[in-house]
């Protein structure tokens, strides 16, 4: 099963492209930030805007978007 579902994350994003999208650049942010984090040098990347049991980023970043943590537009 994959947590959270798809569905929930629809509700926040326009199609299943823009959830990997958005999904994927938040992982990277969030691995940069625990990266960055013993260098004392986290200023650049915001930490995880939600509690989570999983270790893994891009379910944290899933998390986020299905929480309606992370704001996008197209450009």
């Amino acid at each position: 099963m994959i947590n959270p579902r798809i569905d929930t994350l629809l509700e926040n994003v326009d199609s299943n492209y823009a959830s990997v999208i958005v999904a994927a650049k938040r992982a990277r942010q969030i691995n940069s930030y625990y990266h960055n984090l013993g260098e004392g040098t986290f200023d650049e990347f915001p930490p995880p805007m939600v509690d989570s049991s999983s270790k893994n980023y891009l379910t944290i970043a899933l998390e986020e978007v299905a929480g309606g943590k992370v704001k996008y537009q197209y450009r």
